[in-house]
């Protein structure tokens, strides 16, 4: 597979609830620069990858330019094109530059907003089991049930990058 473990860097941010938002007890995961992804069929790439580590359920797509979490399922966005910033955790969350040859692992939870328009970047997005997704927009009815969903969100058996023995598994013990 196309990646460069040794280049990359992994950084990790906790979020937590913030009255609106749920977040999540897990970080999320950022691989700066982990893919080295190709020139032809970038998002195959990444599908393919994703799949040998049991994330699927794909979409290929940019990135939505309002708050929306899932309460159901944890979620991974590969980038195989441009870059943007994201808002993560809410208004009163932080800032986060994605770009082209990232992977962001994105706990159940944790809301998340494109600041830019939605196609400045491009993803490939899936998850665990290829579960379908909900989309939860903050609202307050949406509360607790939102709650009881994150905590009944299985842990991945494999990270979608490093599978069974690293990223994932060491970060959200």
């Amino acid at each position: 597979m196309n990646k460069h473990p040794e280049k990359h860097e992994t950084i990790s941010y906790l979020l937590n609830d913030d009255g609106q938002f749920p977040n999540s007890i897990y970080p999320v995961l950022l691989y700066k620069g982990i893919l080295n992804v190709p020139f032809f069929r970038p998002a195959a790439f990444i599908e393919t990858l994703f799949k040998q580590n049991g994330w699927s359920n794909f979409w290929r797509a940019g990135i939505y330019e309002y708050l929306h979490y899932h309460s159901n399922t944890h979620e991974v966005m590969g980038v195989y094109k441009g870059k943007t910033t994201l808002l993560l955790g809410g208004l009163k969350g932080m800032k986060l530059e994605i770009e082209k040859g990232d992977v962001l692992i994105i706990p159940a939870g944790v809301a998340h907003q494109n600041l830019n328009s939605e196609n400045k970047v491009k993803c490939v997005g899936a998850y665990p089991g290829g579960i379908k997704y909900d989309m939860k927009y903050g609202k307050p009815d949406e509360r607790p049930q939102s709650d009881k969903n994150i905590k009944n969100v299985d842990m991945p058996m494999n990270d979608p990058v490093f599978g069974r023995f690293n990223g994932i598994s060491e970060y959200w013990k």
